[in-house]
């Protein structure tokens, strides 16, 4: 198993997102990981991901932004996809032809207060594996406390938007 970050794999041009991106010095920069992989079941294949967010991104005293979490499921779900597409086609990360993908759509619910000055853990399942489209369910968590789920859509990134 690969220890290196999905988003450590991906391709110089294409590793400049806020939330992820290698080359944005000023973004998050998530680093997503396989937790367990099961290549006769890619749907029981799990990822991972921890963040502390510092405090510039406080909603109120003591607790994360929502956007901020929102951002941290966006990226670690699209990492997912990509990594998964590779899994999915018995292929290592990074290999050409490039398997980036982007949001289709991103669902976020919010169900208890993020709190500030913790460790967060990002955990993606699958729920769809296609060969252009990856449906990640991601449960965002301090502590033993889930404080949101969120589910994205990952779609191939389209060949227009590489340059």
């Amino acid at each position: 198993m690969n220890k290196q970050a999905f988003q450590d794999l991906y391709p110089e041009e294409l590793s400049h997102c806020y939330g992820c991106g290698k080359n944005n010095h000023d973004g998050h920069q998530l680093k997503s990981y396989w937790q367990h992989i099961d290549k006769d079941d890619l749907l029981a294949s799990i990822t991972v991901a921890r963040f502390t967010p510092s405090d510039v991104y406080t909603a109120l005293p003591g607790f994360v932004y929502g956007g901020m979490t929102a951002s941290l499921i966006d990226c670690h779900g699209t990492g997912s996809a990509s990594a998964m597409a590779y899994l999915a086609q018995g292929r290592e990360m990074g290999t050409s032809p490039i398997l980036r993908f982007v949001t289709g759509a991103l669902n976020v619910s919010f169900l208890a207060p993020t709190p500030q000055g913790v460790e967060l853990e990002l955990v993606g399942r699958f729920s769809e594996v296609k060969d252009r489209k990856i449906t990640v369910d991601i449960t965002l968590s301090a502590g033993n406390v889930v404080c949101s789920k969120g589910q994205v859509i990952a779609i191939l990134m389209p060949e227009s938007m590489a340059q």
